[in-house]
């Protein structure tokens, strides 16, 4: 019975696929929660499987390709919100409090990529003179544009786990 199994345990692809995959679904859910840093993971199941079966399988071009998608993704973490605050009325004021809020996520962690954008964009209102109502707006659109972007996010996180499984198979 395990003689017949050997030669597909043999396989450094199947052990390389067994070691990538745990990392790799973790970092799809990382698309969702922001506490992980979910394309990134994505990627590095990637390069452990690249490293268990030498590259073989996967170039350059696949791992350049996974680069720019990671970085999209990461640029559309920057972006949804402001488009969110711009589309719910938000002035260019609402737009930069919105950019830097979310850099929040440097002092008070992942929960800063959510909070500090809103925060911002409501602080870039009332900063700006405008009414709490309409700060208020501004602050929704900057959600809005949050979840938008994290359904971007895993659209991406699936191109690329797909484009993986395309290669491998």
């Amino acid at each position: 019975m395990l003689e017949s199994l050997s030669p597909y345990f043999s396989d450094n692809h199947i052990w390389a696929f067994l070691a990538s995959t745990p990392i790799i679904i973790i970092g799809i859910i990382g698309t969702i929660i922001p506490v992980l840093p979910g394309t990134v993971l994505i990627y590095a199941g990637f390069v452990v499987y690249g490293l268990i079966t030498g590259f073989d399988s996967l170039g350059w071009p696949f791992y350049l390709g996974q680069i720019v998608l990671l970085g999209i993704s990461y640029l559309v973490d920057f972006l949804a919100s402001a488009y969110g605050v711009r589309f719910y009325g938000g002035s260019r004021a609402a737009v930069w409090g919105a950019f830097l809020g979310s850099l929040l996520i440097i002092v008070i962690g992942p929960v800063g990529l959510i909070v500090g954008p809103l925060l911002g964009a409501v602080a870039g209102e009332l900063i700006a003179g405008k009414e709490i109502r309409r700060a208020g707006h501004a602050g929704f659109g900057t959600f809005v544009g949050l979840l938008g972007g994290t359904v971007v996010k895993l659209v991406i996180a699936w191109v690329m786990v797909g484009w993986f499984i395309w290669r491998i198979v």
